[in-house]
């Protein structure tokens, strides 16, 4: 255990610089510090926008991944890359609804020193097989990317591979993984150098991409993938958080806890309190299913306009036994909890101060600015000995929200604009501290944008299609609707 908690605390010290760690049981010094998105190894983080509403080639819907090199002076000023089927090194072509870039991760696939781009097409057609869906891995290189292989083919129509993806080494082997949302279905690739995949699970899901996220929740030292997903009379009703390990005995991943009724619109892993565990942050958590039975998602008047509940780990590996939860109630928390506010549909998590207890923010898309109906906030909520909140139940101090009429923030908050539909972190300046990027998929009749705030504060800069230059699309771009994680 002193092992795992030295690893962990240099995790939560890189996180502040934007890099990663594997989780290994192997010495700290073993592993070379990566910069988690720096897919031209040039020592900054990079932004990458998945943008599957673009037209390619007049074809709609066909998609792509915009990638905004980093640099002294963050995203934009440093080049920029479109990212299509059409682009030389990726196979296949655009086709018209592929919806290429409707996920997007980045991970050190190859094990080289450049980043590798992972981006999801749920509707590409294979062979006869209509929205069967793929993922592409673009390998980093020196000039951005090099070569392109295929990581996941749908294997039967409206299989929709690619609607979410995560990164992690699940089975410890040093390599990196892949976990793969599809509809009604999860799957891994063990090795994204291939195309194989195996099933991790298999449930009705309404429809929509699994919610993933991933860290070390049952405390064998290596990541477990959490997701959730739910159904509303489709033809039935059911809504589940579910994590799920490696099982060496089974050379397989398996389910070792779950919690039914809650629904989740967005997760995120952090250790919060700073006892070295991994706790699970559940968005815009709610109960879905079987009303007034229990509290899935903690008090019931902590979900109005969106609550956020924390499973806590510990050490005697009884995760989920202590629990937080708030809203835009909770004391001390900016904002008033409101219907539609959408409180937790995103969020994001790094230890900005470097104190040894990961932050979390929280996009509020939904959040009414004055008169602006659905022009958007995000809350950066602080990490402390407790967790989220202090011993007296309010939120720790130094929670701060933002939105487009905060000063310092560009633009100005409009109905719609959707500010805090996505979110990221990444060290994009170089400075040593995490960058917060900010998107408002709405922006501009939703053209869109993304705010980046260095150091997860007011300042910073935005990036738009017309900023880069991007080509007009027969669908709105909404812009910043998928970030690269």
């Amino acid at each position: 255990m002193h092992t795992r908690t030295l690893a962990l605390a240099a995790a939560t010290a890189l996180a502040a610089t934007g890099l990663t760690l594997p989780f290994a049981a192997a010495s700290v010094a073993d592993e070379p510090a990566r910069i988690a998105s720096d897919f031209n190894g040039d020592g900054y983080a990079d932004l990458a926008v998945g943008v599957p509403s673009g037209s390619v080639g007049g074809d709609a819907k066909a998609g792509y991944v915009s990638v905004v090199f980093g640099g002294e002076y963050g995203p934009g000023p440093h080049g920029v890359r479109r990212i299509t089927q059409a682009t030389v090194e990726v196979p296949g072509t655009p086709e018209a609804g592929d919806r290429f870039g409707a996920a997007v991760t980045s991970a050190y696939i190859d094990d080289d020193e450049y980043a590798d781009l992972v981006i999801g097409a749920p509707g590409e057609d294979i062979d006869a097989k209509a929205d069967a869906g793929s993922v592409t891995v673009l390998y980093g290189a020196g000039d951005g990317f090099s070569e392109a292989g295929t990581a996941a083919r749908g294997a039967a129509s409206n299989d929709a591979y690619g609607n979410a993806l995560v990164a992690a080494d699940f089975t410890g082997d040093t390599d990196v993984d892949l976990a793969i949302g599809g509809k009604d279905k999860v799957v891994a690739n063990f090795n994204p150098l291939t195309a194989g995949t195996s099933t991790v699970m298999a449930d009705r899901m309404g429809g929509r991409a699994p919610v993933m996220t991933t860290g070390d929740f049952n405390n064998d030292s290596l990541p477990d993938l959490a997701l959730g997903y739910y159904t509303q009379n489709q033809p039935y009703t059911q809504s589940h958080l579910r994590l799920y390990g490696w099982n060496k005995d089974e050379s397989s991943m398996g389910n070792f806890w779950n919690n039914s009724n809650g629904a989740a619109n967005a997760l995120a892993s952090g250790d919060f309190n700073g006892d070295g565990f991994d706790d699970l942050a559940v968005g815009n958590c709610r109960e879905i299913a079987d009303e007034n039975i229990d509290d899935p998602c903690g008090p019931e008047e902590l979900t109005k306009g969106g609550g956020i509940h924390i499973r806590f780990g510990d050490a005697n590996g009884s995760f989920g036994w202590e629990q937080q939860t708030f809203n835009q109630d909770t004391a001390g928390m900016p904002g008033v909890a409101e219907t539609g506010d959408g409180f937790g549909d995103a969020l994001a998590v790094a230890d900005i101060d470097a104190d040894g207890h990961d932050d979390l923010i929280a996009g509020a898309p939904g959040e009414a600015i004055g008169s602006a109906a659905k022009a958007g906030s995000v809350t950066v909520l602080k990490g402390g000995e407790m967790g989220l909140l202090d011993p007296a139940g309010a939120a720790n101090q130094g929670t701060v929200a933002f939105q487009q009429n905060t000063p310092g923030i560009l633009g100005a908050a409009e109905a719609g604009d959707r500010f805090g539909g996505a979110l990221g972190f990444g060290d994009h300046n170089g400075d040593g501290v995490p960058d917060l990027s900010v998107a408002a998929p709405g922006e501009n009749s939703s053209a869109g944008g993304v705010w980046d705030l260095p150091g997860a504060k007011a300042g910073g800069s935005v990036v738009t299609p017309n900023s880069l230059g991007l080509p007009a699309s027969s669908d709105p771009l909404a812009y910043g609707a998928v970030l690269g994680k």
